[in-house]
């Protein structure tokens, strides 16, 4: 992949998602402003197609070139969840559909070779067979998914989340993993939406669209990583299973701890409220800028001294 490419995704990021929100402001669709609401401003969301746009521009154009960065055959499943999502931002999709969508995804994703057939001693299991590698696939993409959703509840937490995930599979990688570019592409086109989300009017979020579009991306990511074609630095030393859920450890907490509360309450696990992790830090009045950095640090340090502790 050249070089320029970075400045490329950063500078057609800029474009897209500008343009896009200029989009969404001439047919009036912004974000609605209720209880849960961290904002107070006109915002939209359309986070999710500036990025999916900018990785879809950038390889067609190494498409027309007869270049390969990654597999093009992707777009098939991510194209399906971030639409999915775009129709859930416009019009309230009711969540049995959105699951149903994504198990379908999920099994996309499995007959493209995405399948997670080994758990790596998880409950005393290695290889297992077709049957329950599907079904775990499946299962962990739906938790995947939806955790990545559930902590899309303030400015830069998400997709800070999904930046790091990125970057620390492909930094513990003996060497980077095929969709690297994909990820890269990714991690670049998002950090225009720190100035966006961070604004103090015409704000731009993730929206649906792009927290299950990332979520979606993070899965294939930890699939990948509980393969065989995944391997670590020669100097590290852990269990795959293991590194997956450190690597997970916040938004896999907060989804726990959400259905948990809401399940003891008598309530549906998918019904919005205000019992996630930012929310109970919002009400000790942090900002949504500390809460980011007192959440990625906590989750950090705990990777790092299970590595080092092993």
């Amino acid at each position: 992949m050249e070089n320029n490419i970075l400045v490329i995704a950063f500078v057609l990021g800029c474009l897209l998602h500008f343009g896009v929100q200029r989009s969404f402001i001439f047919f009036g669709k912004f974000d609605d402003i209720n209880y849960r609401s961290t904002h107070k401003t006109l915002a939209t969301r359309s986070g999710g197609i500036g990025i999916f746009l900018t990785v879809l521009f950038i390889a067609l154009y190494y498409y027309f070139r007869g270049i390969e960065i990654f597999d093009y055959s992707l777009f098939i499943p991510l194209g399906v969840i971030i639409v999915t999502g775009i129709y859930d931002d416009l019009y309230n999709a009711d969540f049995k559909l959105k699951f149903i969508l994504q198990i379908i995804v999920a099994k996309i994703l499995i007959d493209q070779g995405y399948v997670i057939s080994n758990y790596h001693g998880l409950f005393g299991l290695h290889e297992v067979s077709w049957l329950l590698a599907q079904a775990s696939t499946i299962f962990v993409f739906l938790v995947i998914v939806n955790a990545m959703n559930f902590i899309d509840g303030i400015d830069g937490l998400a997709i800070t989340e999904v930046i790091k995930i990125i970057l620390l599979i492909e930094y513990f990688c003996f060497e980077f993993t095929p969709i690297a570019p994909l990820g890269i592409i990714i991690v670049t086109s998002i950090f225009p939406l720190y100035y966006f989300n961070f604004k103090r009017s015409d704000k731009i979020f993730l929206g649906d669209g792009g927290s299950l579009f990332l979520g979606s991306v993070i899965a294939i990511y930890i699939i990948y990583v509980l393969g065989n074609s995944y391997d670590f630095k020669s100097t590290l030393n852990i269990n795959k299973a293991l590194f997956a859920i450190l690597i997970l450890i916040y938004p896999l907490s907060d989804l726990l701890r959400v259905f948990i509360i809401r399940i003891l309450a008598r309530k549906s696990p998918f019904e919005p409220d205000q019992n996630h992790i930012h929310h109970f830090l919002l009400k000790k009045n942090l900002s949504p800028f500390k809460i980011l950095l007192i959440i990625n640090i906590i989750s950090t340090s705990i990777l790092f001294l299970s590595l080092l502790f092993k």
